[in-house]
């Protein structure tokens, strides 16, 4: 016995121009049928929130689902999954196409080569494939555009549930953010981590879908924009400041990389914020304001 609730549409041309589109969502549960085999030109992500099963791929290979998990279904790739018979599962799903779909696939957050993914947890994902399911409601004038902001909601919040994501991010991710500013090799960062030069680059491509200096460059770049933006420190105390000691060099690879040299990229902001650099996140209830008593 099984129960289940979904809905496909048929999104126009120009909702294709979001960069994602939804084609469908359903919420299902029980001893649902078997899936499969088969192969869509779209993709589909199937959360599990409670219960089990397997997956299979082409080549005959099995893989237990335990929830919370999440099944990547790719374009082109067949699949065969079910749950287990006796107990069934509980699943929810959104079927969804675009080209930002190779753009989250070359970051990570979309896997077609780990097809079965732990979840720490499926509520966040579940809430956004909530979203799609109301926004699917008969006759939304903003159906379109709704599920498809849901869907980059739900992406986001898949890669943040993934069970090998701790609370505060990747953890690969988060300690070469803290050391980025340091004068460290890709080997050295990857010996902080008790990890060969390859096994990071694997860890950074699989978490940022980039290489590690890529992503040590993107951090050191976007520290860089802040305090030009929010300081008036001289441009080459910020190019130190983030790891920099030849100014002229920092000063080319900003200009390759954002477009505009420092300078020009401080002017364009409009006006240095007084006070100084913090690092402390601001209370959302209680802002700081220009001219204000905050500190």
């Amino acid at each position: 016995m099984y129960h289940t609730w979904m809905r496909y549409f048929t999104p126009g041309p120009v909702h294709h121009r979001l960069g994602l589109v939804c084609l469908g969502v359903g919420l299902q549960h029980g001893r649902l049928p078997v899936v499969g085999p088969r192969t869509l030109d779209h993709h589909v992500a199937v959360v599990v929130s409670a219960g089990g099963g397997w997956y299979r791929t082409a080549d005959g290979r099995t893989t237990p689902v335990a929830a919370p998990a999440l099944l990547w279904l790719t374009p082109g790739v067949p699949h065969h999954y079910g749950a287990d018979p006796a107990t069934g599962w509980d699943e929810s799903f959104v079927d969804f196409t675009g080209p930002a779909a190779a753009t989250y696939t070359e970051l990570g957050y979309i896997e077609p080569d780990r097809p079965v993914v732990p979840l720490a947890d499926a509520a966040p994902a579940r809430a956004a494939i909530g979203r799609v399911a109301r926004a699917a409601r008969p006759g939304n004038p903003l159906l379109e555009v709704e599920t498809a902001a849901a869907v980059h909601e739900l992406l986001v919040a898949l890669r943040r549930g993934r069970a090998d994501t701790d609370a505060d991010g990747d953890p690969v991710l988060t300690g070469l953010a803290r050391d980025a500013f340091q004068p460290y090799s890709v080997a050295e960062h990857a010996a902080r981590h008790g990890m060969t030069a390859a096994e990071l680059r694997a860890a950074v491509r699989r978490a940022a879908g980039c290489s590690p200096k890529d992503y040590l460059l993107t951090v050191r770049l976007g520290r860089a924009k802040e305090l030009l933006a929010a300081t008036e420190l001289p441009v080459a105390a910020v190019a130190r400041r983030v790891g920099y000691d030849d100014p002229a060099y920092f000063s080319r690879l900003f200009t390759r990389r954002v477009g505009l040299a420092p300078v020009r990229f401080r002017e364009q902001q409009g006006r240095a914020v007084h006070g100084g650099w913090s690092d402390r996140i601001p209370d959302p209830e209680h802002p700081p304001t220009i001219g204000g008593d905050s500190v």
